[in-house]
């Protein structure tokens, strides 16, 4: 059961304007990690924004972002977002349940390239240590240039903020239906 509640549509009058933003982009939903943001809208805007900007405005290929975001989610234990991504958003990026599957010990998968393994390696130490050794950022460096390795640094920092969040506030699982949108 979540930590804060969900706030109801009846309830949502003073953000009509926020709300129909947020359903436009997320075909006409209203998830439960916003109705649980809503309690405070302009973080629930900032975050909105925010998140859409790491997930569709950058360089990084489709595939490669949700390899990231699957394996935060299998770090952090953050179910929300596993279910969020796996299988709809991730078949839609190329990736097999097999593939989300070998996220969880994807060093001893040979499913992922030389550059998802080093961009792997990167979001592993950043969500377990947050200081990346230079060995890691150096076999990074040979596969992505400066703004990836920016655009890569943001991602995985975002998407381990919202799993830490939605893990702390226990922010209710999506009903089938609202699951991967």
């Amino acid at each position: 059961m979540a930590r804060v509640s969900l706030i109801k549509d009846e309830l949502l009058t003073h953000v009509t304007e926020l709300t129909e933003k947020i359903r436009g982009r997320r075909r006409g939903s209203l998830i439960n990690v916003y109705r649980a943001l809503l309690h405070s809208p302009p973080l629930a805007e900032t975050w909105f924004d925010h998140m859409n900007a790491v997930r569709w405005d950058t360089e990084l290929g489709g595939r490669l972002r949700e390899i990231l975001i699957i394996r935060i989610a299998c770090l952090n234990d953050a179910e929300y977002v596993m279910r969020q991504h796996v299988p709809k958003l991730a078949e839609a990026e190329g990736l097999t349940v097999a593939d989300c599957d070998a996220l969880g010990d994807w060093r001893g998968s040979d499913r992922f390239s030389e550059a998802e393994c080093a961009a792997l390696a990167f979001a592993d130490a950043m969500t377990r240590d947050v200081a990346v050794p230079d060995a890691i950022h150096d076999e990074l460096s040979q596969h992505f240039n400066n703004r990836e390795i920016v655009e890569l640094a943001v991602l995985i920092g975002s998407y381990n903020m919202s799993s830490r969040v939605l893990v702390a506030l226990k922010v209710d699982l999506e009903p089938v239906e609202n699951q991967g949108i």
